[in-house]
């Protein structure tokens, strides 16, 4: 199979997230987009809602949207969240595509073992508003003497953020443009991030 992973902290799932799921699915072929949910990211702050609340939220977000699965195998690992102990934990013998944003690119070289990441997926690269759209150069390096290249997604960019969409929530502006509907009725239902900022 082939398969599209989409990890995030998802504090909340927004808009951009979802249509960038579809249009790996659509664009790239695969068979499925996993959305993987971060347990405890060791590259970011504390979150802002709690694993359950995250992962209630992105299954409202998915709905039965085809070929869109929730893969809680993040939240399930105890401890500090990193990519490769979540390939290492994949079944064998599918192709996986890892699916990321030009932001998330230029830190790239600094996720333990990134090397070997590389080496196991397709690096799927999608435009976001601000960024330029490159590979580091350690990781330029590392493509060009193995052959390999980014996949470069089609993907209109979208200024939408969780920060923003947080910081909307504590000023008690509304989100109804960034986030899918059930998402927005979740928050309200559970006051999540009234006493968060950006």
């Amino acid at each position: 199979m082939r398969i599209g992973l989409l990890g995030g902290s998802f504090d909340p799932v927004h808009n951009a997230h979802v249509a960038l799921a579809k249009t790996a699915l659509k664009k790239l072929e695969l068979d499925e987009v996993q959305l993987i949910p971060a347990g405890q990211p060791w590259q970011r702050a504390t979150l802002g809602a709690s694993p359950e609340h995250r992962l209630a939220m992105l299954k409202l977000a998915v709905g039965d949207s085809p070929g869109l699965r929730i893969n809680p195998i993040e939240i399930d690992r105890n401890g500090a969240t990193y990519t490769i102990d979540t390939l290492d934990a994949l079944p064998a013998g599918h192709e996986y595509f890892w699916i990321l944003g030009a932001d998330q690119l230029v830190n790239f070289c600094s996720w333990r073992r990134w090397d070997e990441i590389a080496e196991r997926v397709r690096i799927v690269v999608a435009q976001r508003p601000g960024t330029h759209l490159a590979a580091p150069h350690d990781l330029d390096d590392w493509l060009h003497a193995h052959g390999r290249g980014l996949v470069r997604l089609p993907f209109e960019p979208r200024d939408v953020s969780a920060n923003e969409i947080r910081a909307r929530i504590a000023r008690g502006e509304s989100t109804d443009d960034l986030i899918p509907p059930l998402v927005a009725q979740y928050l309200i239902q559970h006051g999540l991030y009234r006493q968060h900022g950006a």
